[in-house]
Order: C-alpha cells, then structure tokens, then sequence
C-alpha cells in the first residue's frame, strides 16, 4: 500500500516502523527536520518537512495516488485539515485523523461533524481512550498481561505469567483438555525467555512463561486458574496522575472500586473533583513517600503510574511497590524503558504507542480484517479475519484445519460464527462469514496470512 503518515511524533514514528518492513510505500510528513533525517536513516522511507495540511506538501508526499492518509499530528486541527484537503483536491480512498479532543468526538457533534459533507473523516483515533479502554480491560481480568477482545467482546485473547503452583506448571499443553472437559480453549502461542515456541500437545509449560490463550470470554478465568493463582478482584486502586488517561479511567472505574488519584496540579485537582463522584482526588507528588503511607499503599491492590512523564511513572511505581502494592501498571512512551522495567518490580508496562498502532494496522491490513492487534511490542500480531468465499476461491473456507497449509509461526486459534466461540482443533471447518482469530508469532508473515485468507476471482 502506499501510505502516507502525517506527524513523525511517538504514534506516527511506532506506526511508520510496523509498516516500512512490510513492502508498504511510506511517506512521513512533519515540521521537524532534524527528526525527519533520524528516522529516513533508520528507515526505508520518503520523508517531507513542512505544514503537512498544505495542498503542495501532499503533493511531495505522493498523495495524488496514496492508498491512504494517516494524520497523527499533535493538533487535532491540523490532522482534520489534512483530511480534508486529500479528499477534496485528490479524492484520497482512507483517511485516518488522531482527533484528541472531546468537544469534537462527543456524541453530540461527531456523526454531524465527521462524514464527506463537512470533515472527511473515515476512521478517528483518539489514543487516551485507546489507553483508557486498554487499562479497563486489564483492571477487569485480575492477573493478566494483556487483554484483547475480538467478534464485539464474545471472545477473549489473553496473555498471562505462569507462576508457581499452577495446576498445569510441569505437565503437556494436551492435559488442559482433561483439567476442564467442560471448558473449550487454545493457547495461541508461548513465548519463554522472548523467545516464541509453537505450542503442540506436547509442549510442557514451565514458570515465567507467558502463555497466550485465547477462549469465549464467559470462560477466560476458569483458564487463567489452570495456568497461575487466581487474583482476587482488584478493589483498591491508586492512580498517579489526573491528566486525560487518569481522569477517564477513574470516571470508568469508580462506581465499583475504591479510588484515589494523587495529582500535582493544584488547579488539575480542582478541575476533576467536581466531575468525578466517589473519587478521592489528592493534591501532591505520586514519588511522596510519606503520602503513599499515608494513602495506605500497601493495602493497595493496584498502582497506576499514568502521568505523562516516565521518569516519574518509573520512580513511583517501583516505590510504591517497595512500599508494599500488590500490583503496578506504569504507562511509559519510550520503548525501550518499556522493555527494561516491564517483569521486574513492574507489573506491566504500558505503551500507549504500541495500544495506538493496534488500531490502526487494520485499516493497513488486506482483506476483511476486523482488527489487527500487535503484542509484545510490535514482534507479534493477532488478527481477526472474515472469511469470504468457497471451497474454489478460498485455501481456508470449508476445509478442516489439519487441511489448511498456514506458514510457519501462524495458528488459527478460533473462530467465531453466528455469536458462537468456536475453538480451533484438527478437524474444525472453517465457513463462510466467520471471524478467524489468527496469532501470527512473527509479524513478518502477516503478509502470508492475508494471502491464505484472499478470495479468488471466481467468488465474485
């Protein structure tokens, strides 16, 4: 496809590097020189400096025949504007805006606002209710990794830690069956030491191995409970930071859980405790030992770090969970502090670019894919693919697993047909019109995937 991004910034930099190794044609427009250099020589891509909602800047870009525009700039105006010039002047197929503020996005003006007679708009992001949503899916599966839903939430793809005294620690994936034989799941893929393993019937499961499964949604706990200690529900939570991750996660939340948010701003302060109802909003530092103490830290099921400075998420995460925090998440936007903390005395990393580019690589993805996520920053990818076709046209419609030729590293994991969760075994048959949940371990073949799962000619 070709492509063009508009913001080298931390979403537009993540999304430029999971798509330039794939064959795309990308072009990254932004007003900083010096970042442009950094990146065209890190990269095999075009870069353009200069104001990227101007028609001739487009132009230099190639937008006269781009596939798609993908505006992620800091200004919400800027990322509109852009949009709105590639539709008018060349009629640009896919135009995706980063569109943070809420005054645009509530439901009162969007449907009037974004649509071809005013803003052109096909697809909006807004990455803190991205992030938001991300954290609320992780508050609600006590003990998970990561959480990801697929086919409208009646599925569930799950990652969790193996830790010691797990009914399953020590014994062959295959035994999984016969521990709950009312209970359908698969794991997808095993990643030991951040090396992947393709699970088979065989393979042991050994402590520290992060297991990704993938299972109906009613039944994701019941699963969790074979591979780890069940945590109890998350009931008290701390958030460190009132900005707009903050306050939106805390109006989610609060109506069942006890929350306080600890927030430097004085004026900030004031600002979300008149919209927040049973939120307790304290004014102060989240690296204040004695504030911590003070809050009862350590009965504290979950410490969030989520102000947008990652010295100072690192720092008050680690003491608070020296001071006794059953849990930390900690959002952070360098990748590579992501990967140093994340397993420690850190729980779980957060990286808002990596949830971002999730939404976004299925507008990117071939075929009808419903939704692209990437795991473990950016290495891995699981897909949800609607299945077109017959037996003529398609290598996947109505043959058997066992029959379908996937390339190395890639698993069907499940399938989804008329709300029913169907876990894939050998002799599953795939249909038209499912959702095919597939893990993909290495996103380098996620190229292969979209070819195994195109439509010949003589469907249509």
């Amino acid at each position: 496809m070709k492509i063009v991004i508009v913001g080298a910034g931390q979403v537009g930099v993540t999304l430029t590097e999971h798509l330039a190794g794939e064959a795309n044609d990308i072009s990254v427009i932004d007003l900083d020189e010096k970042r442009l250099r950094e990146l065209q020589d890190r990269l095999d891509i075009r870069t353009v400096q200069g104001m990227a909602s101007y028609p001739h800047v487009l132009v230099r870009a190639g937008i006269e025949d781009a596939d798609m525009l993908v505006a992620v700039t800091n200004s919400d105006e800027i990322n509109m504007t852009a949009c709105q010039v590639a539709h008018s002047l060349f009629r640009t197929p896919t135009k995706i805006a980063r569109v943070r503020n809420r005054s645009y996005t509530s439901k009162q003006y969007r449907e009037r606002l974004f649509n071809d007679d005013n803003f052109p708009v096909d697809f909006i992001i807004s990455p803190e209710q991205v992030v938001t949503d991300y954290i609320h899916r992780l508050i609600k599966q006590p003990g998970a990794l990561q959480v990801l839903d697929y086919a409208g939430g009646l599925a569930q793809l799950v990652a969790v830690r193996v830790v010691k005294g797990g009914p399953l620690m020590g014994q062959e994936l295959r035994f999984l069956r016969e521990h709950m034989p009312n209970v359908d799941a698969r794991v997808a893929a095993i990643f030991r030491k951040d090396r992947p393993i393709v699970p088979e019937g065989d393979t042991v499961i050994e402590e520290h191995d992060e297991v990704f499964f993938i299972a109906a949604k009613k039944n994701i706990r019941k699963v969790m409970g074979e591979l780890r200690r069940l945590d109890n529900p998350y009931r008290r939570l701390i958030i460190a930071g009132g900005g707009n991750i903050g306050y939106r996660l805390a109006k989610a939340l609060e109506s069942d859980h006890n929350l306080k948010i600890i927030e430097y701003s004085e004026e900030r302060c004031r600002y979300i405790s008149e919209r927040l109802n049973s939120t307790v909003v304290l004014n102060g530092s989240a690296t204040d030992q004695d504030l911590l103490l003070e809050e009862n830290i350590d009965k504290t099921d979950v410490f969030l770090a989520l102000t947008n400075d990652d010295e100072v998420n690192i720092m008050a995460s680690l003491l608070a969970k020296r001071l006794g925090a059953t849990k930390v998440m900690t959002l952070i936007n360098n990748p590579v502090y992501a990967n140093l903390v994340q397993g420690g005395e850190i729980d779980i990393a957060i990286s808002p670019q990596q949830a971002t580019t999730s939404i976004l690589l299925a507008h990117v993805r071939r075929g009808d894919t419903v939704s692209a996520h990437s795991l473990r920053r950016g290495a891995a990818e699981a897909m949800e693919i609607i299945v077109h076709g017959d037996r003529k046209s398609s290598k996947v419609v109505d043959r058997a697993i066992e029959e379908i030729k996937s390339p190395p590293g890639v698993t069907l994991a499940a399938l989804v047909r008329d709300g029913e969760v169907i876990i894939a075994h050998h002799d599953t048959v795939v249909r038209n019109n499912d959702h095919a949940i597939v893990f993909v371990v290495d996103k380098k073949k996620t190229r292969e995937v979209e070819k195994l799962f195109s439509v010949g000619l003589t469907f249509f």
